[in-house]
């Protein structure tokens, strides 16, 4: 691309402003004061641009960018670090979906087979209340509660009896 100078700028920039100028006030003309109006601020743009000195800037942005998609689009190495990027991504979110299904078990630590009491581990002997045995569950005792549990029963039952299930 063409390096512009502020020689060609100028010119340019005025041209642009002059053309926009004529076409506000044609669409003031025909659809009125607003139209019109905004047409005149789009116009002034290119030459506020010059003077301010952004012009060059927005000129070598654009030139920057085009040379970097002709640069991207002919160039192996480019589409490998592209290729490369999108396989980190892929990676990132699959490390992500692999931690979120982690099981429970893998973060508990093993347990240790119980020892009897007394008998000598790699940290001492094993304390009394280390061998004793657990005790099961009990069940609620009482009228209530077999009277409970036997009305649940009973309700199912008589939903299978009702279906043909015996």
């Amino acid at each position: 691309m063409p390096d512009f100078n502020d020689l060609t700028l100028l010119p340019f920039c005025a041209g642009l402003t002059l053309l926009g100028l004529i076409g506000s006030w044609a669409a003031w003309r025909r659809r009125g004061a607003a139209a019109g109006v905004r047409g005149v601020a789009w116009s002034l743009l290119p030459v506020s641009l010059y003077l301010t000195g952004l012009l060059e800037l927005v000129w070598d942005v654009v030139r920057s960018a085009v040379s970097w998609v002709s640069h991207l689009i002919f160039s192996p190495s480019v589409w490998a670090g592209a290729a490369l990027f999108g396989v980190s991504v892929v990676l990132y979110v699959v490390s992500g979906v692999a931690k979120g299904r982690r099981s429970p078990a893998a973060e508990k630590p093993a347990k240790t087979k119980p020892t009897a009491a007394g008998e000598l581990t790699s940290t001492g002997p094993a304390p009394a209340s280390a061998s004793a045995p657990a005790k099961p569950a009990r069940a609620p005792k009482g009228a209530k509660a077999s009277k409970q549990e036997s009305s649940e029963f009973d309700e199912i039952e008589d939903i299978l009896k009702r279906h043909g299930i015996d």
